[in-house]
């Protein structure tokens, strides 16, 4: 099923998520739906955040963008547990809509999650899948990619997204 997209600058985008603690069907239905929604939306990773949940998932499939990277991966619980290097990427976000913003993050990254069936997993990841990761686990901290912009291009975005808001009313 199909979930919305929540988008900035709704305050469940702010909240850090909450560990799973027991991955049950509901559990597994949501990473589902948040499958389901990711690919209908043609982005390459989401977290539950971006549908309205503070739980920590996420879903990536970074595999069309990056040959060396796996398929589709579904996420509970992941830190990250080494960072080396540095790489720039232009990010977009399913959540902050009409907005690309050049982020710098680590090129290489270690981390450890669970899978769906509560198996414990530690993965290295690099290049695009790095970052997508990178960036579905700054959702599950509260933050998005406007952070990473200067403040006079977070308000006009702010002022961008009000206008098209009123014109839907």
């Amino acid at each position: 099923m199909q979930l919305d997209i929540i988008t900035y600058p709704n305050s469940i985008l702010r909240k850090i998520s909450e560990p799973i603690e027991n991955i049950d069907s509901e559990i597994t239905e949501l990473l589902a739906d948040m499958v389901d929604t990711m690919y209908a939306s043609n982005g390459i990773g989401l977290a539950a955040p971006q549908v309205g949940i503070s739980k920590r998932i996420i879903v990536l499939d970074v595999a069309q963008g990056d040959a060396d990277a796996p398929g589709l991966i579904k996420m509970i619980n992941p830190i990250i547990t080494e960072k080396n290097g540095d790489t720039t990427y232009e990010e977009g976000c399913l959540s902050v809509p009409d907005m690309t913003i050049e982020v710098t993050r680590a090129k290489d990254i270690t981390l450890e999650y669970q899978d769906e069936h509560g198996n414990e997993r530690c993965m290295d990841a690099t290049g695009l899948f790095a970052i997508a990761i990178q960036h579905e686990i700054d959702h599950l901290d509260g933050h998005v990619i406007l952070d990473y912009a200067s403040q006079i291009k977070q308000d006009m975005y702010l002022k961008k997204r009000k206008k098209i808001a009123k014109q839907g009313d």
